[in-house]
């Protein structure tokens, strides 16, 4: 397969009152053709504006964003004018944000708002574009399509804000859908039948899916590679498989560890991650994850760890072999 997105040393900062916050430092990962890539970690790790930066939505000022390499579809975005990007978002590229109800426009219809990349992006008529935005609506499980498309986003539940969402995101039939989080404010009912539509249309469509969430549950079962980040770096990559049997970063053991499950005697203590995410003022000369690792040593403190191969497409960010508890080379 190959590669669709490419990202090289990825940086962006914000220029702020109290100095200038990296939120993202250095991050490289690629995404395949048709596969799924989960991004997962605490808010506040860098996961959002990562795919801000990769999507062109970083207002600058106050934000900055350099990369060696960002390309999509053999496309350099950096060196791309603003026009020229926003004919790629949506029409090649889309994405699913967090709360659709901020999201959507409360002043114009689900319809105007659905068919609107469709005129834009594909020069549709509008009563073309109406026909195809109801079967999008209908693909993605909201009843009487054609009846919804004048209803505004009040008159939808926050599921199907959501499916909406999800319709208005692949109405042009991207190559990549980035979905930030789509399913957390959602019971767990419709997060499962979310779930359930993306594993479906991305057989159907063929697409590239990077699927950002706090909860390593969901990527489980949605994704083929994980990616971890923590204070805007990425501290543990691998094949999801692999990253649930074999956890070679603290943070990582330490999200797996707060996943409610059922052991052998029938119950477990969940474990929690003690202290907050840094805020990084500065780009740290330590690990990140120092203040609230229980593995920390010496070399920790003074020297920001690389990320290493540590087995098959398994990559992490620490001084510390967890097997072994010696200190990797």
């Amino acid at each position: 397969m190959t590669d669709i997105l490419s990202v090289s040393n990825l940086e962006t900062s914000f220029k702020t009152q109290d100095g200038r916050v990296y939120a993202v430092n250095g991050v490289s990962f690629s995404l395949k053709e048709g596969e799924t890539l989960g991004v997962v970690g605490e808010s506040g790790c860098g996961k959002s504006v990562t795919m801000l930066s990769v999507m062109g939505l970083i207002a600058v000022p106050p934000g900055k964003v350099s990369a060696d390499q960002l390309t999509f579809l053999g496309k350099d975005l950096l060196s791309m004018t603003k026009e020229e990007i926003r004919a790629l978002r949506g029409s090649q590229m889309s994405m699913i944000f967090q709360d659709p109800m901020t999201s959507f426009n409360p002043v114009l219809t689900i319809g105007k708002q659905i068919t609107e990349p469709l005129v834009i992006h594909r020069g549709l008529s509008q009563r073309d574009a109406n026909r195809r935005a109801a079967e999008m609506l209908a693909l993605v499980g909201i009843p009487n399509p054609q009846d919804r498309l004048s209803d505004y986003p009040h008159q939808f539940s926050g599921g199907m804000r959501q499916r909406a969402m999800i319709a208005m995101a692949l109405v042009c039939d991207p190559k990549m859908l980035i979905a930030d989080e789509p399913t957390t404010a959602l019971d767990v009912t419709i997060q499962a039948q979310l779930l359930d539509l993306i594993r479906r249309l991305r057989g159907e469509m063929g697409m590239s899916i990077i699927w950002i969430t706090h909860d390593l549950g969901i990527i489980a079962g949605l994704a083929q590679r994980v990616i971890v980040m923590y204070g805007g770096y990425i501290i543990e990559e691998a094949p999801v498989k692999d990253l649930y049997a074999n956890p070679c970063h603290p943070y990582t053991l330490g999200l797996l560890n707060s996943l409610p499950r059922m052991n052998e005697m029938g119950r477990r203590r969940l474990e929690s991650i003690e202290g907050l995410p840094p805020v990084l003022f500065e780009k740290p000369a330590y690990c990140p994850f120092k203040d609230r690792c229980r593995f920390v040593f010496d070399h920790c403190r003074t020297e920001n760890p690389p990320l290493k191969l540590v087995g098959d497409r398994h990559f992490a960010a620490c001084w510390l072999d967890l097997k072994t508890g010696r200190e990797r080379l």
